[in-house]
């Protein structure tokens, strides 16, 4: 056995033991990618009966960490649209990309179908009002940033992460791509956008490694570009509509 099968017959143990009703279930992640390391968790999928509660849940099993993705059948429609809405995909991608563990029934092909089909139309497009909200925050984030003295590096290493985050959501939803968070996000970003996204990623290392701001700024400049530029004096928000 190779290591992916060997996670997948662990991941495969754990569902029968801890879930012996499952209608089916799927291995995400670095397991399911073959890239696993000794202390990767196992990211599973599990569909179960509708008299049982979707959930999250985070366990040990035979000494591996394993996150929890548990949806009943009805669920799935409600959930994937929540999913969606994120504009991150999470355990759309599970079922997508994942490799399956076992579908009695069927049930698990056919989520994995809908998975399919939600990820095909895309994230929601960002609103009007969410263009001019983010165009202002990266705009204030970037201006903070060229602002901060080099010696202050916790501010600066805080400003830059703030600005790669916004500026990597508002790029991805520029292309109507999926988006992400921790080691996803530059996973998403390169995916979304080869260029301009690696553009950010070294001007953020830049920013760590040798406390200088300008590559980040540029790179956000390009971002703003695409966007109508930056946006300062102008801008207004309600607190009520």
């Amino acid at each position: 056995m190779n290591d992916q099968e060997t996670l997948a017959a662990q991941a495969l143990r754990l569902v029968t033991t801890h879930f012996p009703h499952a209608l089916g279930a799927v291995l995400g992640g670095s397991a399911a990618r073959g890239c696993a390391t000794p202390t990767s968790d196992l990211d599973v999928a599990i569909l179960l009966p509708d008299s049982e509660a979707s959930r999250r849940e985070v366990i040990r099993h035979e000494g591996r960490p394993a996150e929890l993705f548990l949806n009943t059948l009805v669920d799935v429609p409600e959930f994937f649209e929540w999913d969606r809405a994120r504009r991150r995909g999470t355990v759309l991608f599970i079922y997508d990309q994942g490799l399956p563990l076992m579908d009695p029934y069927g049930h698990l092909s056919r989520t994995c179908e809908q998975a399919r089909a939600v990820l095909a139309a895309g994230p929601p497009p960002l609103t009007p009002a969410e263009w001019e909200r983010g165009r202002y925050g990266l705009t204030c984030f970037m201006d903070d940033l060229v602002d901060t003295p080099s010696a202050n590096r916790y501010e600066q290493l805080s400003l830059a992460d703030f600005t790669l985050r916004e500026a990597a959501h508002l790029l991805s939803a520029y292309h109507s791509a999926w988006t992400g968070i921790g080691k996803w996000l530059p996973r998403r970003l390169l995916s979304a956008d080869p260029v301009r996204g690696k553009a950010l990623l070294d001007g953020h290392q830049a920013v760590a490694q040798h406390a200088d701001p300008s590559p980040l700024a540029a790179a956000v400049e390009q971002v703003l570009d695409l966007l109508g530029g930056p946006l300062r004096e102008g801008y207004a928000h309600r607190w009520r509509t």
